[in-house]
C-alpha cells in the first residue's frame, strides 16, 4: 500500500492508481506534469494525460489539470468513463493536436482528437487553449511516399479530425476555453444531453472548410449562451435527433450563421423540435439563421424560434432551403419528398444584406406551413458583394405582422378556406 507522504504528492502519484487510496482522496488535483508530461510543445504528452484521467476517474470531485504556462502536445485520444461524481479537466494551458499530416491516422470513418466517452456530470473549463493547429495541416507537406496532390485529396476527404467530440455523455458543461484551428468541426455532442456551453471562444479562418463551430446532433436538452464563434462552416449546427436547444448571446464572424440541417440527406428520417435563438449578432457571413433540408428525406422540423437577431453585411440573413445541396443543384436529383417544416418564427431580425434579405424555398410536395415573419428589418449592404435579388418565398405558408422591410419580404402564402398548402399524409414518427 503506498502511502500519502510529501514525496508522494509531488511525483509519484501514479501510486494512487490503488483504488483504496483513491477512494479515500476525495476532491484531488491531478497535474499531467505530475505523471511525466513534458509540456514543451514538442514531446507528445498522451501517455501522461491518459495516465492522469485513469487515476482522476476513480475520484470523486477530482480534477486533471494542464497548469497555465505550458504548451501540451496530445496526440488523438479517448479519454472515457464512466467515472466518479463531477469530475473536471482543468485547461489553463495550452493543448496542440500534432501539426505534422502523417500523425493523424488514414480512416474512412469520422475521426477525433479528443473523444469522450459515456460520461455523468464532467466539465471542461480553464483559462486555456485548444489548438488544432489545422492552418498546419493544411499547409503541411505530404507525408513520405504521397505526393502533393494525393496529400491535398487526403486533407479535402470527408474524414479530417473533429478537434473535441463528446459521446453518450450527460450533464456535461464546457465553459472559458478557446477553442481554434480546427481541421473540421470544432465542438461535437453526438447521442448526449443536459449540456451546457458557456463563454467559450471558438476561432478558425473564414475559408476553412467545414469547421462547424458546434455541431449537435441526436443530442437534447442544450443551453450555448455568451459565447464568440468565428469559423468557415456553421457556428451552430444542429441535426437530426436534436431537441430543447436553446442558444442566446452569441456572436457568430464569420462563418454560415446558426443552421438547422442539413436533414433528410439518402431519403433519411430527420426529426428536430423545439429550437429558441435569440439574441444572436452575425457578421459577415452566408446566412444569418438557416433551415436546410435535403429532397427526398423524411420527418419533421417544428417549433423553432429566431428572435432578436442583428446581422451585419450577411449575404443572406433568414433561410429556408428544401432543395439543399452541396454538390451543386446540378449534381443532386430531384425528388418529391421532403422534411416536412412547421411552426417557425422570425421575430425582430434587423442589419444589413449584401445579396438577398429573405430566401423562402420549400417543397412543392410539402409546403413549409406556420411560418411568421415579426418586424423584421433589413436593408442593403453599403457595398454589397454581388448583384443583388430580392425577397424569394416558394410554397412558404404564414403571416408577416409589424414592420416588415424591405417591401416584398412579408411575401408568405395564407392558408385559410380558399388556399391550403398542398400537403402528402405522413408515413413516419419522428
Amino acid at each position: 500500500m503506498c502511502s500519502l507522504s510529501a514525496t508522494l504528492l509531488a511525483g509519484a502519484l501514479l501510486c494512487l492508481a490503488a483504488p483504496a487510496v483513491a477512494a479515500r482522496s476525495p476532491g484531488r488535483t491531478f497535474s499531467v506534469l505530475s505523471f511525466g508530461a513534458a509540456a514543451d510543445g514538442v514531446t507528445d504528452d498522451s501517455e501522461a494525460l491518459v495516465a492522469a484521467w485513469e487515476v482522476a476517474c476513480r475520484v470523486p470531485r477530482a480534477t486533471v489539470l494542464l497548469p497555465s504556462g505550458h504548451r501540451f502536445l496530445v496526440s488523438p485520444v479517448t479519454l472515457q468513463g464512466p467515472c466518479n461524481t463531477k469530475l473536471t479537466l482543468q485547461i489553463d494551458g495550452t493543448m496542440l493536436a500534432p501539426p505534422e499530416m502523417g500523425s493523424w491516422p488514414k480512416s474512412r470513418r469520422p475521426l477525433q482528437w479528443l473523444n469522450f466517452k459515456w460520461l455523468q456530470g464532467f466539465s471542461i473549463q480553464g483559462a486555456g487553449t485548444v489548438d488544432g493547429q489545422s492552418i498546419s495541416l493544411r499547409s503541411a507537406d505530404p507525408p513520405a511516399n504521397t505526393s502533393q496532390g494525393s496529400a491535398r485529396d487526403w486533407y479535402a476527404s470527408g474524414v479530417k479530425p473533429t478537434l473535441i467530440r463528446f459521446y453518450n455523455s450527460f450533464n456535461v458543461t464546457v465553459r472559458n476555453i478557446r477553442i481554434t484551428n480546427s481541421p473540421q468541426c470544432h465542438l461535437k455532442f453526438d447521442s448526449s444531453g443536459g449540456i451546457k456551453v458557456k463563454n467559450i471562444t471558438i476561432s478558425s479562418p473564414g475559408d476553412s472548410p467545414n469547421t462547424d463551430g458546434i455541431h449537435l446532433q441526436n443530442t437534447r436538452d442544450v443551453e450555448i449562451r455568451s459565447s464568440s464563434i468565428g469559423c468557415g462552416d456553421d457556428c451552430v449546427s444542429i441535426q437530426t435527433g436534436c431537441s430543447n436547444i436553446h442558444m442566446k448571446n452569441i456572436i457568430c464572424n464569420p462563418g454560415h450563421g446558426i443552421s438547422v440541417g442539413g436533414l433528410g440527406r439518402d431519403n433519411s428520417l430527420a426529426c428536430v423540435s423545439d429550437v429558441i435563438a435569440e439574441s444572436i449578432n452575425v457578421q459577415n457571413a452566408l446566412y444569418g439563421v438557416r433551415i436546410k433540408i435535403w429532397q427526398g428525406g423524411v420527418g419533421s422540423v417544428r417549433n423553432i424560434t429566431f428572435s432578436n437577431i442583428r446581422v451585419a453585411n450577411v449575404a443572406t440573413p433568414i433561410a429556408i432551403d428544401q432543395f439543399y445541396c452541396d454538390r451543386g443543384r446540378a449534381r443532386c436529383a430531384n425528388r418529391t419528398g421532403a422534411v416536412a417544416i412547421t411552426g417557425v418564427t422570425y421575430r425582430r431580425v434587423v442589419g444589413t444584406y449584401s445579396f438577398q434579405p429573405v430566401r423562402l424555398a420549400c417543397s412543392d410536395a410539402r409546403p413549409c406551413t406556420g411560418v411568421s415573419l415579426v418586424d423584421v428589418r433589413l436593408s442593403p449592404s453599403p457595398e454589397p458583394a454581388s448583384a443583388q435579388q430580392g425577397p424569394l418565398c416558394w410554397n412558404t405558408y404564414g403571416e408577416a405582422r409589424g414592420t416588415v422591410e424591405p417591401l416584398g419580404t412579408g411575401c408568405l402564402q395564407r392558408s385559410n378556406g380558399y388556399v391550403t398548402p398542398l400537403t402528402q399524409p405522413f408515413n413516419y414518427t419522428c
